[in-house]
Parts: C-alpha cells; sequence; structure tokens
C-alpha cells in the first residue's frame, strides 16, 4: 500500500499509533497543531524554541509536576517511554499496514511537550524514507539521541533507557497483534512478530527483556513505583514493591 498524505491506516489503531500531519482531514481543524512547536531534532540537541526555551526539559518538569514524582530522573523516565512507545508505535504501524515508512527524521516531527500521553506528533511532510530499517529510523534515528540527552541532563541510568524502548516496543507489538487478530489480518500479525523478532536482535535492544509465553519481562525498571500511588508495570522486572530508597539510590534503575 502507498502512503496517503494523511496515513489514514493508522487511525483504527488508537492514539499512540496515529501520527498526525500538517494537513489536516477536510472538516477536521482541530487536529492542526496549536501554532509553532519545537521539532524533536530541537528537543534532542537542546535548540531554543520560540514557544518552550528546551522542550525536553520543559516536557520533563511537566511530567514531574502531573505525577508528583520525587525526582527528575523519575519523570525523566517516564517521559522517555512515552515517547518511545509513540515513535515505536507510529514506525511499526506504517511498516506492518504499509510495507514502508515516510521519512521519520526528528527535523520532520513536531511535538507538542505540554500535552498529556500520549505524546502529540505532527509529521511535517509525508514522503518515502530513505532505504533505513525501523531500527535506524526509531532507534538511530530517535531513541539513541533522546537518551543521550536525558542521561546528560537529568542523569538517568543506561541501563534503564534501553529497558524502556524495549518495554515500549513490546507493548506496541502487542497492540497492534491484538489489533490484527480482532480484525482479521493475519498478514499483519506475522509482520509485526517478525518485524519485533528481528528487532530485538539489535545490539541495543537485546538482553533488555525476556519473552515467556509470548509475554515479555524487562530486566530493569522504569522507577513508576515511585510515583506516588504508583505500582509495578505489568513487565516489571521486580517481584514486589521494594523499600522506599534513599535519595540518590539507583536500586532498579538497571545501572
Amino acid at each position: 500500500m502507498d502512503l496517503d498524505p494523511a496515513l489514514a491506516a493508522l487511525r483504527p489503531l488508537g492514539g499512540f499509533f496515529v501520527l498526525r500531519t500538517l494537513l489536516p482531514p477536510a472538516g477536521d481543524p482541530a487536529t492542526a497543531p496549536p501554532g509553532p512547536l519545537p521539532t524533536l531534532a530541537d528537543a534532542y540537541e537542546g535548540r531554543s524554541s520560540d514557544v518552550y526555551g528546551d522542550p525536553l526539559i520543559f516536557r520533563v518538569r511537566s511530567v514531574a509536576a502531573g505525577v508528583g514524582a520525587p525526582e527528575e530522573r523519575v519523570a525523566a523516565s517516564l517521559a522517555h517511554q512515552s515517547l518511545a512507545s509513540r515513535l515505536w508505535s507510529a514506525a511499526l504501524g506504517c511498516a506492518a499496514l504499509y510495507g514502508r515508512l515516510p521519512d521519520l527524521d526528528p527535523a520532520l516531527l513536531r511535538w507538542r511537550p505540554d500535552a498529556s500521553a500520549p505524546d502529540d506528533l505532527w509529521l511535517t511532510e509525508v514522503r518515502p524514507a530513505p532505504a533505513r530499517d525501523l531500527a535506524a529510523a526509531v532507534l538511530d534515528a530517535h531513541l539513541e539521541p533522546l537518551a543521550a540527552a536525558l542521561r546528560t541532563r537529568h542523569g538517568v541510568a543506561p541501563g534503564l533507557l534501553r529497558g524502556n524502548a524495549g518495554s515500549a516496543l513490546a507493548g506496541s507489538a502487542r497492540q497492534l497483534t491484538l489489533w490484527a487478530r480482532q480484525s482479521g489480518r493475519s498478514d499483519v500479525a506475522a509482520t509485526t512478530r517478525a518485524l519485533t523478532s528481528e528487532l530485538f536482535a539489535h545490539p541495543l535492544l537485546a538482553g533488555t527483556g525476556t519473552f515467556t509465553n509470548g509475554r515479555f519481562r524487562r530486566r530493569s525498571c522504569c522507577l513508576y513505583y515511585r510515583v506516588p500511588g504508583g505500582g509495578l508495570c505489568g513487565d516489571c522486572c521486580l517481584d514486589a514493591l521494594p523499600r522506599a530508597p534513599r535519595l540518590g539510590d539507583h536500586e532498579g534503575t538497571g545501572r
């Protein structure tokens, strides 16, 4: 299937998969972004933005305020996993449904860092991607520079961020496979399994977790349990809530 200007095939998959464009469907102006927004390239590189200053720091602090995170690194982990889920979902959805990717260059993706989950993303131009695979389009172009920025600005452990990337991919694949089965799209389910298996063999994702009867369990903790009222995620490496950590304690970070 050829890429269409609105990437309409992604819409039935739900909010984490939808990748809006700057050419909204006729009669649906609500899909247009609210004024100038930073790109993901701005966020990764710390460029100044007309609206948000440093959009990544703005996002982390917004998440911290929203969930009452005790440390910014906890909010940074949650912000990272949310954005990783959006990127994996959009890319995996395109690969499985269209058989190809749009160009997901960070400079083409505009981002609203004050939005709630799922992250608001707009693709400024829908054009076929260069001859690159999913790992290059998401891991190399996005998750590696994003992780580098979060390590530098918020001191998040590398193992935790790799675990977030693996967890986000597994979650996206699970949702896409569920939709495919419910929709009678065995071809999409098979493609999703093949692509996901290949991705988890990548050096940046290998060892981030294990699959047992199709269920992913990560080997690091995203720190969600540190949020007031938070608990353990469904794929957490922990079997029970740990003791309350001291400030600066790196328990469960995967460092």
